[in-house]
């Protein structure tokens, strides 16, 4: 069936790790979707960085733009934006307290082709280490013309402690 969510790969963290990564984009598939869900840090603080993989190694050059509306349930909305970054400066800080994980959705494209720009679009929601719900909305280019595998996420303040990253393929 056209549309179809095909599961491709899946990292379940149950206890503290430095990263997590999901592989195995190919060409198979010309989109690809990452669901994380449950996603708790062990800093408060801590926000969820991701990044391309190559032969399932996170690629840190300061290759990353992403731009991005984050919605707040405490003030206004904001914008946000960032050029030249060493990973997706995406998600936004997370807390340590029950109850505070967070969950978002990726769409990845130009991933398997090695001419062009991997694009990703993303959907957040979570509550931050102040208890306050969030939602992100944006895109973001990784601006190397490589053929990535998948996505590598680490947290920028301590580890992260439990959650699950699902890889899908969108069955065209």
């Amino acid at each position: 069936m056209a549309g179809s969510l095909i599961k491709i790969d899946e990292e379940i963290v149950t206890g503290a790790v430095s990263s997590a990564s999901v592989v195995g984009i190919d060409s198979t598939y010309d989109v690809y979707v990452i669901v994380a869900k449950d996603i708790e840090v062990n800093t408060n603080g801590g926000n969820i960085r991701p990044r391309v993989t190559v032969s399932g190694t996170g690629q840190s050059g300061t290759n990353y733009d992403a731009a991005g509306k984050q919605l707040r349930t405490n003030t206004t909305f904001s914008n946000s934006s960032s050029t030249n970054q060493t990973s997706f400066s995406i998600h936004f800080a997370g807390g340590t307290g029950t109850g505070k994980a967070n969950n978002f959705i990726y769409y990845l494209f130009n991933f398997n082709n090695a001419s062009e720009y991997s694009f990703i679009t993303f959907e957040e929601t979570g509550l931050d280490q102040n208890s306050i719900a969030i939602g992100n909305q944006g895109g973001g280019v990784h601006t190397v013309a490589q053929a990535n595998d998948g996505m590598e996420f680490f947290s920028d303040a301590g580890s992260i402690d439990s959650g699950t990253f699902t890889l899908y393929g969108l069955a065209k």
